[in-house]
Order: structure tokens, then C-alpha cells, then sequence
């Protein structure tokens, strides 16, 4: 289940440098990292806190604005109102659980390290229906610290193999908000008790909160009904959701933990741009659509910092005769459903980058 300045901004600027020095190995190979983040940490320096994190809060902050909206059009009697109000409600949930979960598992929304432990814990468990210390271990410390390296970040929890492409691609994505808690619980085996009765009311104060809310505000009569309207708008963004995720790092190079590239190399030829797209951009924010292989050198930056950055990252990585990898969502979608079985059923072929490993 990703502000740099001040105390924020020199913890991302000295997580973005600490992991160029782990590249290591190679005065050359380690001098592109540390001089990208220069200049990468010059732009952060030279941004207003609205840069670095005000836009995305203010995002977040009008996604929860217009729910009283969306739970008002889902009481209408009349069928645009009410598909209105399923649209309303499924963009503001999609904003709330990807784009500020995201934000909140890699403490972009706050300076403070403890307001920003706090939001995890608010954005993951309470409106993401998961586990923030699962799901910051698992993107943050795994997939982000290992991105395409066989066994660790290679992107396989996504890989349902069992499934026929046609049903992974288009009708499993739709089971998502109730996998998603299940997960969830699984993920507490082994946890301390503290941890496991937070979590637990954390997620059940998120999930009653709006099925109260769709009682008492928008007039449902049965739980049954209220349920499937709470599916429906949970399950909105559901299909592009999965397919984001798949489509920007199965398919390119995978690296073996023993004979892993330096990190510059590593996140240019693993990890994938997707175009702007307005829905998505703003829904999923920058840094998972159109910002991917910015967010992956330099995971500290909110979305807006990884769209600000993006000319000077996109123009050094060419300069250097680096790949900037970047398809389109259409593309994207139709390689994996002619290559099915080749990307998502059998292992990815391990990668050796001659002359850089």
C-alpha cells in the first residue's frame, strides 16, 4: 500500500542523498545520483511550502469537502442524482485512500515526523481499510528499497496467476475493497495486541462511518442496499488502480538481489511514466501516473514537488544517456493482455545491465 523542506525536506533530501551513497561502488556511477540530487534538493530549497506539500493538502482537504455533497445526491429517488453522487463519492474516496495513502506512507503530508505517523495511521487504516505498519514495510521499506529485484520488489504480490487475463484485468479489480480488510487481518498475525486492536478499530470506525453515514444521511433502508452502494463507489477506481500499479514496473528489466545495479540505473530502466492524465493525475496524484521514475529516485517529494522536479530529472536522465521511460496507459493495457501469461503467469527473466553491474 510514498514536504522536503525544513525538518521534512532534510529528511527526504538525506534519504534521496543516503541512497545515492548506497549506490556506491563506482566514482562515476555514484557522482550521477549525488548530482541529481543536487539539483533536485536546489528545487526543493527554492519551493514555498505551498509548493511542497499546501496543493496536495489542499487536494485532499477538497476531496473530504465534498462528501456531504456526494452522501446528500446518494438519497435521491432520481437516477442522475444519484449516479451524481456515486460518481462524487467513488473520486473523493479514490483521492482519499490512493492518492493520500500514498503521501501518508512516505510522510510527504507533514513535516513532523509525528503528525506525519499519525496521518499514516488516519489515511492507511482508518480510510484505506489496511494496516499502516504492513503497508509502509511493504512499499516503503520493500518495494521502494528493492524496486525490481527478483524476490523482494519484483511487483509479484500483484500477480494473480490462477486468474485468466480477461478476469484479472477487468472484473478482479472490482474485488478490491473487500480483499483489501481481509488482508488486513491476515497481515496482524504475529503483531502485538496493541497494534491489532488499533488496527481493527481503526478500519471499523472507517467502513461504519460511512455506512452510517449512508443510513442516516442518504435515507437507505436496508443493509444489503447500503453495502452495494458502499462496494460501488469503493470500487470506482478500482480497475485503473490495478492496472497502474502492474503496468509501471512488470514488463521492464528485473535485477537479481545479488548482482543489483546502482540505484540511478536501477530506478531508470524499472520503473515507467505514464502521460498526464487529469482524471488520474489529480485522483492518484503525479507521483503514481505520470511522476512514477521521480518518485521512485526521490520518494520523499509530495505529488506536486515530483511534477515540479520532473523537467530537471527528465532532462538530466537524457543528457546522461539514461533511459526516461514513459507509454501510454492504452499501450500499456494492450501488451498485457497479448502477453499475459509472459508478464504476469510465468517468473520475469532476471536483467544484467553490461558494463554497469
Amino acid at each position: 500500500m510514498q514536504g522536503d523542506a525544513g525538518e521534512g525536506s532534510q529528511r527526504g533530501d538525506e534519504g534521496a542523498a543516503g541512497a545515492a551513497g548506497a549506490a556506491g561502488g563506482g566514482e562515476d556511477k555514484g557522482s550521477l545520483m549525488m548530482e541529481l540530487t543536487r539539483m533536485v534538493q536546489r528545487e526543493v530549497r527554492h519551493s514555498s511550502w505551498w509548493e511542497r506539500q499546501g496543493i496536495d493538502c489542499a487536494i485532499l482537504t477538497a476531496a473530504f469537502a465534498a462528501l456531504p455533497a456526494a452522501f446528500l445526491l446518494l438519497g435521491s429517488s432520481q437516477a442522475l442524482p444519484f449516479t451524481l453522487g456515486v460518481l462524487v463519492m467513488g473520486t473523493a474516496h479514490a483521492i482519499i485512500t490512493i492518492k493520500g495513502t500514498h503521501l501518508a506512507s512516505h510522510g510527504a503530508l507533514s513535516e513532523s515526523q509525528a503528525w506525519g505517523e499519525v496521518w499514516a495511521v488516519f489515511f492507511i487504516e482508518v480510510c484505506g481499510s489496511f494496516t499502516a505498519r504492513a503497508g509502509i514495510h511493504a512499499h516503503v521499506k520493500m518495494h521502494h528499497a528493492h524496486t525490481n529485484v527478483i524476490g523482494l520488489g519484483d511487483s509479484s504480490t500483484w500477480r494473480l496467476p490462477f486468474l485468466p487475463r480477461t478476469v484479472y484485468l477487468f472484473l478482479a479489480p472490482l474485488a478490491v475493497p473487500i480483499i483489501t480488510p481481509l488482508v488486513a487481518i491476515g497481515q496482524l498475525r504475529g503483531q502485538c495486541w496493541v497494534l491489532c486492536v488499533r488496527t481493527v478499530l481503526m478500519v471499523s470506525l472507517g467502513l461504519y462511518s460511512q455506512y452510517w453515514l449512508l443510513i442516516h444521511v442518504s435515507g437507505f433502508q436496508s443493509p444489503c442496499s447500503t453495502l452495494l452502494c458502499m462496494l460501488l463507489c469503493r470500487a470506482l477506481y478500482s480497475l485503473p488502480y490495478i492496472h497502474v500499479n502492474i503496468f509501471q514496473h512488470i514488463g521492464l528489466p528485473m535485477f537479481s538481489p545479488t548482482r543489483r545495479p546502482k540505484r540511478i540505473y536501477q530506478m531508470t530502466h524499472g520503473v515507467l511514466n505514464l502521460p498526464r492524465n487529469p482524471l488520474l493525475d489529480w485522483t492518484f496524484g503525479h507521483s503514481l501516473i505520470s511522476c512514477h521514475v521521480e518518485h521512485h529516485l526521490f520518494p520523499f517529494l509530495s505529488d506536486h514537488m515530483c511534477l515540479k522536479v520532473k523537467p530537471v530529472v527528465s532532462r538530466y536522465l537524457r543528457e546522461k544517456k539514461l533511459p526516461y521511460q514513459e507509454d501510454s496507459y492504452l499501450s500499456r493495457l494492450c501488451l498485457f493482455f497479448q502477453k499475459y501469461q509472459e508478464l504476469m503467469v510465468y517468473a520475469p527473466p532476471i536483467t544484467e545491465l553490461v558494463g554497469v553491474q
